[in-house]
């Protein structure tokens, strides 16, 4: 007996060893046709289209192969690949995978890999904000793992993203971490590259000598390790003389855009550069009126960053040559630049392109400067706003993932101290297996630290809870509110309008309109018992029919005021995948408008438009009443409503009006499916 399970055993294992061997080939011969397919990339005579289909053989096997290192190693490889022909769709498909495995075998050095992979996606696709997080997240692993070659390039790579966004502060902290780490290595070129990045962000600073010492530092880095074979000591005079045309020293700055300008085939292989620096140059000789060979260098300029499609270098072209132009008077000339380059820069959207351009245009064109400055000071508000909202998002960012980090350390300790128990606690009860007395008691001990911790999520959970119901609350007392005022309070106020008028009347019908009117406060009393009982239901009533209950509401004002009414309201409006909350809220800042133009407009014609598209929706209020001084006047609490409501959807409330000219407002909502979009991206 013994000895059939000896044979049995036996054959066990060596089918186990058997089947291991047969895994051990097939991971061999997956790994080895993956190799395959990327070798064949770079076969120097195929083509594009042919080099992506044999990264897409190789990432389909990546997909269904067994997990291990070399696959891994292999899956990054790939992602490098893909970089290189800029196939971003299957660049992030195979970053995926990547991190999937990296996950599922507790590999760090796979998961800061897809991290950083991750990030180089979202940031090729503009996406900064998530290619800011998923840098974090590797940025901290490439720290833990004293990887200072990787630490370094994710931390240049946020400082770009901080520059860019104008987080200029942000930018400079990021970018001296990264040159700290990357002297603990010999890779000259990156450490050139932070100092350049570093100069130009103490330029946008106004550090300007700091900025000259990077650009100095970098030239030295160029000379002593000879780097110059992509023309970088060029860029670092370039920056230089840049920095001196920032401090009004144009004579200095010429001479060193002239000393870049010495590199033999500068414009032919680094076009790029070879425009900026003379076109700096031009600009530096204008300000010191030496118009030699002018404006010959400028017009140079614009042709190459035409050439090269670089909309916002186009930009700058154009107001130097305005610029040039207003200086000799030649006022259609200087118009017809400045308004090209307003043409570029709205195209881009860049705002700072804009900006440039507005102030150009308001300093040629005399007639519309008024117009050009109260465009360029809304852009610039807005700008700020958004460069603060940037800044703090960036914040927010950076310790979100500090806190996901410190979260994920703090469950490896409590993992470890786990398993140190979970060891000591086994060797306990193995040596002391007949003790019982000592089991049950331990035993007891951990029910009651469960016990515990359960009543502590209890507590927590019902703290949430009274939170949740508070601020349900509280909403609920505001939409009350709203609702009385915009719809029992505007109806009544129409109901005492037309009292007032039949008080004075001695028209035999005025009895019966009396009786109407009296029907009619019958109702409001009705709808105040129903809001009362009922909140929900008037809900219901805009949601399945939102037109005709516009359509009334109009119907009523028409009837019931002196005002002639004009409405549109777009037939083609899919209103039911329009919101819920936005079909409540347009119909009540509806409501209050109307409310408004009765009580203080004095307009003899109001004119209402509903329209949309398949990303908004859009309402227009316009009267041609006596008008307010938008700036000056204090807002009552129906304006409030408007503007709140308009905040609550997401929306853009624009109010312009002057007082003996009417008043017009135009509010945009985006609708309920662009923002449910909008949220999830």
């Amino acid at each position: 007996m013994k000895k059939l399970y000896f044979i049995l055993a036996l054959l066990l294992l060596l089918s186990s060893c058997s089947k291991r061997k047969d895994n051990l080939k097939s991971s061999a011969v997956v790994s080895d046709s993956i190799g395959y397919y990327l070798a064949a990339y770079n076969k120097k005579d195929l083509l594009e289209d042919e080099k992506i289909k044999q990264l897409d053989k190789a990432l389909i096997l990546i997909q269904k192969s067994q997990n291990s290192l070399r696959i891994r190693e292999l899956n990054y490889d790939l992602i490098s690949k893909y970089f290189e022909v800029n196939s971003w769709k299957n660049y992030k498909i195979a970053s995926a995978v990547l991190y999937k495995k990296a996950i599922e075998a507790n590999d760090e050095i796979g998961l800061t890999k897809s991290f950083r992979s991750f990030g180089n996606y979202y940031y090729q696709n503009k996406q900064f904000d998530s290619a800011f997080y998923f840098y974090s997240r590797s940025e901290e692993i490439y720290f833990k793992l004293k990887d200072y070659d990787g630490y370094s390039t994710i931390l240049l790579k946020k400082g770009v993203i901080q520059f860019n966004s104008s987080d200029l502060l942000g930018a400079d902290l990021s970018l001296l971490k990264a040159f700290g780490a990357v002297k603990k290595t010999k890779d000259f070129r990156k450490k050139y590259t932070i100092l350049i990045q570093l100069g130009l962000n103490s330029n946008q600073l106004k550090q300007y000598g700091k900025a000259i010492d990077y650009f100095n530092q970098a030239l030295t880095i160029v000379k002593e390790n000879n780097l110059n074979d992509n023309y970088e000591e060029a860029v670092c005079l370039s920056n230089i003389g840049l920095v001196h045309q920032n401090l009004k020293d144009h004579k200095k700055a010429i001479l060193f855009f002239q000393q870049s300008l010495k590199y033999k085939n500068l414009k032919e292989d680094f076009a790029i550069a070879y425009s900026n620096i003379i076109d700096n140059l031009a600009y530096s000789k204008f300000k010191i009126n030496s118009f030699d060979n002018l404006p010959n260098l400028f017009f140079e300029s614009f042709e190459i960053r035409k050439y090269l499609n670089d909309k916002s270098a186009m930009v700058t072209s154009c107001i130097h040559i305005s610029e040039y132009y207003n200086k000799f008077d030649e006022k259609e000339k200087a118009i017809e630049f400045a308004n090209l380059a307003l043409k570029i820069a709205k195209s881009t959207k860049n705002a700072s392109d804009i900006l440039f351009s507005l102030r150009q245009a308001s300093l040629v064109d005399d007639k519309l400067a008024a117009k050009y400055s109260d465009d360029y000071l809304r852009i610039t508000d807005s700008l700020q706003v958004a460069e603060r909202d940037s800044k703090d998002r960036f914040a927010r960012i950076q310790l979100g993932t500090q806190e996901i980090i410190e979260e994920n350390s703090d469950l490896e300790n409590r993992n470890r101290t786990l398993l140190y128990i979970f060891v000591i606690t086994f060797i306990l009860v193995a040596l002391l297996f007949v003790v019982r007395a000592q089991r049950a008691r331990t035993r007891e001990l951990l029910f009651k630290q469960n016990q515990q911790k359960a009543n502590e999520e209890i507590f927590n959970l019902m703290m949430s809870q009274q939170s949740i119901i508070d601020e349900s609350r509280a909403k609920e007392k505001k939409r009350l509110a709203q609702d009385l005022h915009d719809g029992v309070l505007g109806r009544m106020f129409g109901l005492r309008l037309n009292l007032d008028s039949l008080n004075s009347s001695t028209d035999p019908d005025a009895q019966r309109k009396r009786l109407e009117l009296l029907n009619e406060l019958k109702t409001i009393e009705q709808d105040i018992r129903e809001i009362s009982h009922d909140l929900n239901r008037e809900k219901l009533v805009l949601i399945n029919n939102f037109v005709s209950i516009v359509h009334n509401l109009l119907e009523e004002q028409k009837s019931l005021h002196a005002a002639k009414v004009e409405y549109q309201i777009e037939t083609k409006i899919d209103w039911d995948k329009i919101g819920n909350a936005i079909k409540i809220n347009l119909y009540r800042i509806l409501q209050e408008g109307l409310q408004n133009i009765n009580k203080y407009a004095n307009s003899g014609l109001i004119k209402v438009d509903i329209s949309g598209d398949s990303e908004n929706v859009y309402l227009r209020i316009e009267d041609d009443g006596i008008g307010f001084d938008v700036n000056k006047k204090s807002k009552g609490i129906g304006m409030q409503n408007m503007i709140s409501r308009t905040n609550d959807c997401h929306g853009i409330i624009d109010i312009s009006s002057k007082k003996g000219q009417g008043t017009k407002i135009i509010i945009t909502v985006p609708t309920e499916t662009k923002q449910l979009t909008t949220e999830q991206a």
